[in-house]
C-alpha cells in the first residue's frame, strides 16, 4: 500500500497503524513531512518504508520492489510449479519439460517463473517487465520481452508456432496455461 500521511478525512499515521494491526500488507508512506520525528513515527507504526516528496518515480518503483522482495515468504521459493508438461522447481531454479531438464538463461527463467506463478491469469507487458527487473535495476524493454517470449516458446513448446504453454492475449499481454 502506498499511503500519503496528508489525508483529507483523517490521520495517515492512524490508518497505517490500523492496516498493520489488520494484517501483513506492505506499507510505503509517501509524505511531504521530512522531519526525523515523522519518519521515525511512520516506521514505528509499521511502515516498511518512508519516502518524502517530491520523489522520483524510478526511486519509488525501486523501493516498492525492495519492500516486496523483503516481504516475500520463504516458502514461495520452495515451490514446485507445474504447467502442462513443464515443471519448475523454484528452490533449485530448474526447469523440466517431460521430465528432462531444459537450460534457460536467468532472464528466461525469471520470465517463465513470473508467467507460471500467475498461471491462468493474463499479465500485461508492463506487469511482466516489472517482475523481471534485474538486480541492477535495468529495465528490460518491450522488444526484448517479445524476443524472450519467442525463445521460451522455442525451448518449451511442442510447436512454437501453436503455443499451448505461453499464450499471447492480443492487446493485453501473455498468460501461461488455461
Amino acid at each position: 500500500m502506498l499511503l500519503d500521511l496528508g489525508l483529507p478525512d483523517g490521520s495517515g499515521y492512524a490508518l497505517c497503524k490500523e492496516i498493520r494491526a489488520a494484517g501483513d500488507t506492505p506499507i510505503i508512506i509517501l509524505s511531504a513531512r521530512d522531519e526525523e520525528g515523522s519518519i521515525v513515527l511512520g516506521h514505528d507504526l509499521g511502515a516498511d518504508d518512508y519516502l518524502t516528496k517530491p520523489f522520483r518515480l524510478r526511486e519509488l518503483l525501486s523501493r516498492i520492489k525492495a519492500v516486496l522482495r523483503r516481504r516475500r515468504p520463504v516458502e514461495a521459493e520452495d515451490r514446485t510449479l507445474i504447467c502442462g508438461n513443464v515443471t519448475v522447481v523454484a528452490q533449485q531454479a530448474k526447469v523440466y519439460k517431460n521430465g528432462r531438464e531444459v537450460l534457460l538463461t536467468a532472464l528466461e527463467y525469471r520470465l517463465l517463473l513470473a508467467l507460471i506463478a500467475n498461471q491462468g491469469r493474463v499479465l500485461t507487458r508492463g506487469q511482466i517487465l516489472a517482475q523481471i527487473w534485474d538486480v541492477d535495476e535495468d529495465f528490460v524493454n518491450d522488444n526484448t520481452l517479445t524476443v524472450y517470449i519467442k525463445r521460451l516458446r522455442e525451448k518449451l513448446e511442442d510447436d512454437p508456432q501453436e503455443p499451448t504453454l505461453i499464450k499471447t492475449v492480443r492487446g493485453l499481454g501473455y498468460k501461461a496455461g488455461e
